[in-house]
């Protein structure tokens, strides 16, 4: 029968390394941009700062997202054959668990019983990482895609700021980087947002208040040291 409801749980893996990338990228390329620019740099420098957190950050997220989810699909794995031989050698024992996740889920003693012996006749191993071990197909970890969408997006986000120190002239850079940085986060927690089917305005606000303070204190911090923080 074809599902007809709209869901979006298949997109919180790629959704939430993509929003992390594009976040991070406006973020710290802006504010890097930001804290040069504040401690007295020229133009020239600005960029060169700039385009080198582009390709670091895009690296760094790449590396990051990869070893995280790695370590996480690593966990399933194990946990999944452990499963198996547990199913392999204690069949009852495993039965038995699989009711008593039933009963607590509201099946009288009964159903429970013959939902598991249903489930684990189909595909025994499937039913125990979806009910006892919480892993499921849309949820599983996914280390490749993961390190692609937030290395990719970062990459994306970096270049919005980099774009306007291209295009705007030096003596006004602090307030047109910082001002277009925040029109840009607002408009990636939009999108998010929508994608996800949350609250726009929420997740448009989170992300703004967040990327304003990181550039505020950057910026201050150029300010103060006349060093990039």
């Amino acid at each position: 029968m074809r599902h007809i409801e709209g869901h979006r749980t298949h997109r919180i893996g790629w959704l939430r390394a993509a929003v992390l990338g594009a976040n991070d990228g406006i973020v710290s390329t802006a504010s890097l941009v930001l804290g040069v620019a504040a401690a007295g740099a020229s133009s020239k420098s600005i960029l060169i700062a700039g385009v080198a957190g582009l390709v670091a950050g895009a690296m760094s997220m790449a590396a990051g997202e990869y070893v995280s989810v790695s370590s996480q699909s690593d966990t399933e794995r194990a946990d999944l054959d452990r499963e198996r031989k547990e199913l392999a050698a204690y069949p009852r024992h495993e039965h038995a668990e699989l009711t008593a996740i039933y009963l607590q889920r509201g099946l009288d003693a009964e159903l429970a019983s013959q939902v598991a012996t249903q489930l684990m006749a189909h595909d025994a191993l499937g039913a125990h990482a979806r009910d006892e071990l919480g892993i499921s197909e849309t949820l599983t970890a996914r280390p490749v895609q993961a390190a692609l969408a937030s290395a990719g997006t970062f990459a994306v986000g970096a270049s919005l700021p980099l774009l306007v120190v291209l295009l705007a002239p030096v003596s006004a850079l602090m307030w047109t980087v910082s001002g277009s940085s925040l029109l840009f986060l607002a408009l990636l927690g939009s999108l998010a947002g929508r994608a996800g089917g949350a609250s726009v305005l929420a997740a448009a606000v989170r992300v703004t208040f967040w990327g304003a303070l990181a550039m505020a204190l950057t910026a201050g911090a150029g300010a103060l040291f006349g060093v990039v923080a």
